[in-house]
């Protein structure tokens, strides 16, 4: 989608060629019908001529009129680079994200990009655990339904909150590396804490994780064999039978041959 400003010098060109289009054809109207006119004297084909020329010279007033009031008001501003290159990738995003696969693409783009930015820092080998965890619970949400149905809503705003945390750890991992030697013990007493901080929290999600594991497990473990599986066995004993007793009388069937 074109912005204000490109729209606006569109709109101006259109209505340009337009005038210009409707203006060439009302002289040319005009000026068969005051030269067959009077040469082939009155009559209904005149009428024709005289009524193309009349649209055609109100048609092209219209355009003029109408390209003068729009060369009267000001241009849009031009579009500032940054908001221009946030609107492209605003319209890229929203047409990845109606394919089939879209959103999956997005997400490993995003999950990328992050481990990417702390790459270098002591919050790449917790937050790429974050990231291993959080892909392992999001294959099994679905699941989690009944009494488990607010740790996903919790596990969501940790993972939120964890990754900010991580990137809060490399900011200042690299704010304390150009400090000067006065400044640094304060940033790097922030830094441990929130290291500390990063690795008490990706360790919790992980736990979270596994008891989630847990849960679908033990929700879907029957007390007794698998519906499916036993189908298969009472199958399987079936085609058995079936094949035993066309054994048995294929059998009788040699045997009554062999006697007569």
């Amino acid at each position: 989608m074109a912005d204000e400003r490109t729209r606006y010098f569109r709109r101006l060109g259109r209505l340009r060629r337009s005038a210009r289009r409707w203006s060439v054809l009302a002289g040319g109207l005009g000026g068969a019908a005051a030269v067959l006119t009077p040469y082939a004297g009155l009559g209904l084909p005149d009428a024709a001529w005289a009524a193309g020329a009349g649209g055609a010279v109100a048609l092209a007033a219209w355009r003029w009129i109408d390209l003068r009031a729009l060369t009267a008001r000001p241009a849009p501003p031009p579009l500032d680079p940054a908001e221009a290159a946030a609107r492209s990738r605003a319209r890229l995003v929203a047409a990845v994200e109606r394919l089939p696969v879209g959103p999956g693409v997005l997400a490993e783009v995003r999950r990328m990009r992050s481990r990417v930015a702390l790459r270098g820092t002591s919050a790449a080998e917790p937050f790429a655990r974050l990231d291993r965890a959080a892909l392992t619970f999001a294959g099994m949400t679905t699941r989690l339904t009944g009494l488990a149905e607010p740790a996903v809503s919790e596990a969501a705003a940790a993972d939120r909150s964890l990754r900010d945390l991580a990137a809060r750890v490399a900011s200042v991992e690299r704010a304390l590396r150009l400090a000067p030697p006065d400044a640094r013990a304060p940033l790097a007493e922030a830094h441990a804490a929130l290291s500390a901080q990063l690795e008490s929290g990706v360790a919790a999600y992980e736990r979270l994780v596994v008891a989630a594991a847990g849960y679908v497990a033990e929700n879907a473990r029957p007390g007794t064999e698998h519906p499916a599986a036993a189908r298969l066995t009472e199958a399987t004993d079936l085609l058995h039978g079936v094949a035993s007793a066309l054994a048995e009388l294929r059998g009788v069937g040699n045997l009554s041959t062999t006697t007569r």
